[in-house]
C-alpha cells in the first residue's frame, strides 16, 4: 500500500512541513465488512499512546517482527497494553507494555496477532479517522 501524503504547515516552525494526514487504499479482505478492498480511508499520524480497543490503526509490517514483509497494514486494536489477551485473539496473559493485540474483522481473511502475538506500539503509523471513497468511488 502506497499511501498519499496530506501535509500541513505548524505554525510553531514557519515554512517546515509535516506530514500529518495520509490516505491509504485497502488491499485484502481482512476488514471486511467495515472495510472493503479498495476503499480509502483517511489516517491520522500519531503515537499510539492513547489508542483503545476498537480503533482502526494503520501499522507498518517491518516494524513487526513476524510479519516478515514491507508493507502497510489496516487493523483494529482488541487489546491495549496491560488488558487481558482477548480468547479470540489466543487468550491467557495480559498485553505486554508497548503493544497491542491487532486483529482483522474477517478472521478467515486476516493475517494478524493470532498470528504473530501483540505488536509493538512503534508499529502503529497512525488511527483511521474517516473514509475518504469506497471501492474507489467519491463519497460515504
Amino acid at each position: 500500500m502506497k499511501p498519499t501524503p496530506i501535509t500541513s504547515c505548524h505554525r510553531h516552525a514557519p515554512g517546515r512541513r509535516r506530514i500529518t494526514a495520509l490516505v491509504v487504499t485497502v488491499r485484502g479482505g481482512s476488514m471486511t465488512p467495515a472495510l472493503a478492498p479498495g476503499d480509502r480511508i483517511l489516517v491520522l499520524r500519531r503515537p499510539a499512546r492513547g489508542l483503545r480497543d476498537r480503533h482502526i490503526v494503520v501499522l507498518r509490517s517491518d516494524r513487526i517482527p513476524a510479519a516478515g514483509r514491507d508493507d502497510l497494514l489496516v487493523k483494529r486494536i482488541a487489546a491495549a497494553p496491560g488488558a487481558p489477551v482477548p480468547p479470540r485473539a489466543g487468550g491467557g496473559g495480559t498485553v505486554p507494555d508497548d503493544h497491542f493485540v491487532v486483529l482483522g474483522d474477517n478472521p478467515a481473511l486476516s493475517t494478524d496477532s493470532r498470528v504473530w502475538g501483540p505488536v509493538p506500539a512503534e508499529s502503529v503509523v497512525g488511527v483511521m479517522i474517516g473514509r475518504v471513497a469506497r471501492g474507489g468511488h467519491r463519497g460515504p
